[in-house]
């Protein structure tokens, strides 16, 4: 390869100064057409060739026995064995550089990428040229004879940047490989044929208002679909189109700032800006693509509140209800959202402690209502001072503060007409049952408060009076007695007062009157049941036949006290007595019952006897271990404890000692019962002592009485005679039965 280039070499060098000039064409004209770069091809290449003909020794290596020979070198090849020439053929004799072909390009006829060619062609038809590869046939076709490569289809860079290729050099007679197969690339040269686009817009951001200069807002990105490595084609230039002097644009970040200090929203809140992207690094004849930003002053709160107006009347109606609104302030705050909210406050004035004021969360007035109740006899009118302040303050607006306002309110009291008003809100009256008809019980006061004052005039609810025992006089509201009371019916009577205006009936009032009837003793004492009293004929001196109790309908103060007495006739009867005891009255059989002689009674006879409780089941008759009247008169006079006859005991205990006579004239109820009250918290003591009574024995039945009181007194004939020949144990019983006439008159 001495003096010269290889021939692929030459072609591809022609065409890399052809591309160059048809890049620069387009830059500045557009595309060049077919015929001009044919022109050019013409042009170049004597010119490279004169350029490798003239300084082949400055720029050629020499060469070494392993580089690839040319073959117009006849003097290497005659040195060279056969077996050297055949081993140095192996190689391939051409060497393939990379090829281009303008993106878009079209024209009549197609265009000529580049040639192949191989040193071992000597210039006759027996080799031929064979391609292979992407596009080959369709895209890419190859004359089989001279090496030229055309591309017969518009190419787009966007679509496949690049193709891979295969040469091979053949015996055209023989198809035997003359060279090794060669890869090789042509890769499709961008043009600016992209604009550039902003996938993601319209873009919305939002800053704050009042922020400083330079405050970021937002960042636009588009995107060019040219070659970034070649050219400018896809190098973006960003510019503001619409929107100045409010923001600008970084050239080359595409970050969005604020231009101007102090944008208020309450000004202008919203921004339109056009964002302009260009390629070709912003030059001339480079293309653009737009978009839009729309920007949003977010609100900052750099406003106070402020009164509509200083100066608020309101009036109301002295019967209000208790937290009813009676007028409603407002104070207006250009910011919005959380900034405008306030909270109100009544600061100053008379009524500080007789109204209120409380935000409206909905519509930010302040609602001014009543607390305590309003009299337009007492005060007229009000005067008060409120005050708004902004809930959230921003500390970098503080400066430009208070951010409050007050304001006065006048609040006038109208008159109303009102009901009447009692003196007191309830009336309690006593009277005694036996007072006399028309008699006054009391009296009700009322008046009318209003400045007109009506007359009044009382009446009585008769719902609450349906028998009418009152009356009142409807001028004083005096309450007289209609109907005779009764305590024992009736002791309290409840009814209501009624107040009306004479000029105005609709206005009305009511208090109730509770009316006590208080006692007079104007009832007898009464017993409290019927009594009917038994007692057997050998009843003994002392013993309880009957209890009787008596009650009152009154009711005295002190509680009642009887005295009771046997009647007339029958105070000089010697058999029976009565004692009371507390309420109760116990009778008393008062004489011994003495076989075959009348009863009769002596003056030295003590007639207490023993008291026998049966309110157990005790021992019988033969249980007469209870009280002794000897014990009653000499306690210390026992000696030892004497134990039940009809009980063994399991423990023996001693007696209770200490006890002291009963002196002559002592209570001997009293004494018993504290006896009693020993005995029955005694563990020793034997829990038989019981009052026996037999004041009633039940009804009559169908079946007759059993009893034999009424069989003494009968005409049967039965004779009992024979109960003594049944033993020991019924002798009492035929003592009992075996009664003879003495003993029937007695």
């Amino acid at each position: 390869m001495t003096g010269k280039l290889n021939g692929s070499c030459f072609y591809n060098l022609s065409y890399f100064y052809v591309d160059c000039a048809v890049n620069t064409w387009r830059s500045s004209c557009g595309t060049m057409p077919e015929r001009l770069t044919e022109m050019l091809m013409d042009t170049w290449t004597p010119l490279i060739i004169l350029w490798i003909t003239v300084l082949p020794s400055i720029f050629m290596a020499p060469m070494n026995q392993s580089q690839v020979l040319p073959s117009g070198s006849s003097t290497g090849l005659k040195s060279l064995t056969e077996e050297q020439r055949v081993l140095n053929r192996s190689k391939r004799g051409w060497v393939w550089n990379q090829m281009f072909v303008l993106e878009e390009f079209s024209g009549p006829e197609p265009i000529l990428v580049g040639r192949l060619h191989t040193d071992l062609d000597p210039g006759s038809s027996k080799i031929k040229y064979i391609l292979s590869g992407d596009g080959a046939g369709t895209i890419f076709v190859i004359n089989d004879k001279t090496g030229d490569i055309h591309a017969m289809k518009r190419l787009d860079r966007e679509e496949k940047a690049e193709y891979t290729l295969t040469a091979q050099a053949v015996d055209r007679d023989t198809n035997k490989p003359l060279e090794p197969p060669s890869e090789f690339i042509i890769k499709v040269q961008d043009i600016n044929d992209n604009a550039p686009e902003f996938v993601d817009g319209p873009y919305h951001a939002t800053v704050p208002e009042m922020s400083v200069v330079g405050t970021f807002v937002t960042k636009v990105t588009a995107t060019d679909a040219d070659d970034p490595v070649y050219g400018n084609s896809a190098k973006l230039v960003y510019s503001i189109l619409e929107g100045q002097p409010y923001f600008s644009i970084e050239p080359h970040t595409a970050i969005i700032k604020t231009a101007l200090p102090n944008m208020d929203r309450e000004a202008k809140e919203e921004y339109f800006v056009v964002i302009q992207a260009k390629d070709m690094g912003g030059h001339m004849g480079g293309l653009s693509g737009t978009t839009t930003v729309t920007i949003t002053l977010s609100d900052v709160n750099d406003n106070p509140p402020k009164f509509a107006q200083s100066m608020y009347h309101f009036s109301v109606m002295e019967d209000v209800a208790l937290g009813e609104p009676i007028g409603r302030v407002k104070a207006n705050d250009l910011d919005i959202g959380e900034n405008a909210k306030s909270s109100y406050d009544i600061i100053e004035g008379d009524g500080m402690d007789i109204f209120e004021i409380t935000t409206d969360a909905q519509t930010q007035d302040g609602i001014i209502r009543v607390r305590k109740p309003l009299d337009f006899e007492t005060k007229k009118s009000y005067t008060l001072k409120v005050e708004a302040t902004n809930i959230h303050i921003d500390p970098r607006f503080i400066s430009g503060g208070p951010f409050k306002d007050t304001a006065t309110v006048k609040i006038v009291v109208e008159d109303a007409d009102e009901p009447p008003v009692f003196s007191s809100p309830t009336y309690l009256l006593e009277v005694h049952e036996n007072a006399a008809i028309n008699s006054v019980i009391g009296q009700v006061t009322a008046h009318d408060p209003d400045v007109s004052s009506s007359p009044i005039r009382f009446s009585i609810d008769r719902h609450t009076d349906l028998e009418r025992q009152f009356n009142i006089n409807a001028e004083d509201g005096k309450i007289t007695l209609a109907t005779p009371l009764d305590r024992e019916t009736n002791m309290w009577h409840n009814i209501t007062i009624v107040a009306t205006e004479t000029r105005n009936h609709s206005q009305v009032s009511r208090v109730p009157v509770a009316i006590k009837v208080l006692d007079v003793n104007d009832n007898a004492p009464e017993f409290a049941s019927e009594h009917e009293a038994f007692l057997c004929e050998n009843g003994k001196p002392g013993q309880v036949i009957q209890i009787v109790s008596a009650v009152d309908k009154d009711d005295p103060k002190n509680g009642h006290y009887f005295l009771y007495s046997l009647l007339p006739e029958m105070v000089n009867n010697p058999n029976f007595t009565i004692k009371k005891n507390e309420v109760i009255v116990v009778l008393f059989v008062t004489l011994r019952r003495h076989k075959n002689e009348p009863l009769i009674i002596k003056d030295d006879e003590d007639v207490r006897e023993n008291i026998i409780r049966y309110d157990d089941e005790g021992g019988g008759e033969e249980d007469t271990e209870a009280f002794d009247i000897a014990t009653l008169q000499n306690p210390d006079g026992i000696n030892g404890f004497l134990p039940r006859k009809d009980i063994k005991p399991d423990l023996q205990f001693m007696p209770r000692q200490g006890l002291a006579p009963v002196p002559n004239g002592v209570d001997v109820d009293e004494f018993i019962n504290v006896r009693l009250h020993e005995a029955d918290n005694d563990p020793t003591a034997p829990p038989y002592d019981s009052i026996q009574i037999y004041g009633y024995e039940g009804r009559g039945s169908a079946a007759g009485s059993l009893s034999s009181l009424e069989s003494s007194a009968s005409d049967s004939d039965q004779n009992f005679d024979y109960l003594s020949e049944w033993g020991p144990r019924f002798k009492r019983l035929g003592e009992l039965y075996s009664v003879g006439e003495s003993d029937k008159e007695t």
